[in-house]
């Protein structure tokens, strides 16, 4: 299991603002600042890490650009993650709906952050 990762970004307050907006859906917050770099995640327990599992730091953006997927509780969250990643800023990059050719309960949706980084949300249930 992944513990956390993370990404550098061209603009970080631009970057701050679309993520915050677009992982609102998810229960994703901020929860810690270190310097050029922002950690968002959910408190779940108290063994989960304080600074969150998802960070963008102030950096050149990797190239190829990545793709990272964050995982929904419901089809409604990833409906949601989609319509605030666009009114945030995002590009378009496949609205919400099943995804059989993954596996038959893929449901998704895609967004391009402002750096281009592939974002996505998912729920494997029907």
């Amino acid at each position: 299991m992944i513990d956390h990762t993370g990404i550098n970004v061209s603009d970080l307050a631009r970057s701050r603002a679309f993520y915050e907006r677009a992982l609102a859906p998810l229960g994703y917050r901020v929860r810690l600042e270190i310097g050029n770099t922002v950690g968002f995640g959910e408190q779940r327990d108290e063994a989960d890490d304080p600074g969150g599992d998802f960070w963008i730091g102030e950096g050149e953006p990797q190239t190829p650009s990545l793709h990272v997927a964050f995982r929904a509780q419901n089809r409604s969250q990833v409906d949601e993650f989609h319509a605030a990643a666009l009114a945030a800023g995002g590009t378009d990059n496949g609205p919400p709906g099943l995804r059989p050719h993954y596996h038959e309960g893929y449901y998704a949706a895609y967004a391009l952050d402002p750096d281009g980084y592939n974002i996505e949300a998912v729920v494997h249930r029907g």
